[in-house]
């Protein structure tokens, strides 16, 4: 069993990790996951924990955060009335099933190979969040048939590949599709119990070796349990900043910051 020595420094990272998550959760609306991954695994990583598979620790716990935090904020977005029930309905099975996809790709990847995809993703949401513009549209409204089976199992599969909630592939996609913003933020908090249910479920069953103390499987419980702490209490501090500032030069300079944390995982996939 680890010593306080050795538990002390990961619990007081993870403390730090958890605070900067809800604030950033509560400013820009953006699921903790994309800030979680990285601060994870540079943690993990600096502490000497995880080895090949120190990536899987870091999705498998952010994973099992979204899905505390996704329940809460659906929740609350439902007493709002504000969550669309039929688009979380129709397109749900094809989420999940994505999901699990996206969960078993990543049981079987290198640490390094995911990475790769974390940065490449997390560039692409970081470039559309920084150019994007609210009036670009694919469609008057959601899809059906194949294209709504094809659409939902790709946001389930990319989310649980980089560990995340439905809220950066989700809120995009719905927009494009013409679902009002506050229904398509509200939607995708469904969308991320619907992902990270059977993912965080899969990632509980990995066998990793060197993993930080106190874990299952993939799923560290110390990190699980201070980041739901810290992201109750810091939260409501990003909401009031939210609402006492203007939202889109916050959104720009959180997209260099992904971007920059992007390039900065594609380095050390590339051992620069």
């Amino acid at each position: 069993m680890p010593d306080l020595a050795s538990l002390l420094p990961m619990l007081l990272l993870l403390l730090a990790i958890g605070a900067f998550a809800g604030v950033i959760a509560g400013l820009l609306g953006v699921g903790g996951g994309i800030v979680l991954v990285p601060a994870f695994f540079y943690a993990f990583g600096h502490l000497g924990y995880g080895g090949d598979q120190l990536m899987q620790v870091c999705l498998g716990t952010s994973l099992a955060t979204i899905i505390v935090t996704s329940i809460r904020s659906a929740l609350a977005h439902h007493r709002k009335g504000a969550v669309d029930w039929a688009i979380l309905r129709s397109w749900g099975p094809y989420v999940a099933g994505g999901a699990l996809a996206g969960f078993f790709l990543a049981a079987s990847l290198k640490s390094t190979a995911l990475q790769a995809i974390f940065g490449v993703l997390a560039m692409i949401a970081g470039l559309y969040m920084a150019f994007g513009r609210d009036h670009w549209r694919l469609g008057a409204a959601m899809p059906g048939g194949v294209a709504r089976a094809g659409l939902g199992g790709a946001l389930g599969f990319f989310s649980a590949l980089m560990g995340i909630g439905g809220g950066t592939f989700g809120v995009p996609m719905m927009t494009l599709f013409a679902v009002p913003i506050h229904r398509a933020v509200a939607t995708a908090a469904g969308f991320g119990i619907v992902i990270a249910i059977p993912a965080a479920i899969g990632f509980l069953t990995l066998n990793v070796a060197n993993a930080p103390p106190y874990s299952i499987g993939a799923v560290n419980l110390p990190a699980f349990a201070v980041i739901i702490a810290m992201t109750l209490l810091t939260t409501p501090y990003g909401v009031r900043l939210a609402h006492r500032m203007d939202a889109r030069p916050l959104k720009r300079a959180f997209a260099v910051f992904l971007i920059l944390v992007a390039l900065n995982m594609l380095r050390k996939v590339v051992g620069w």
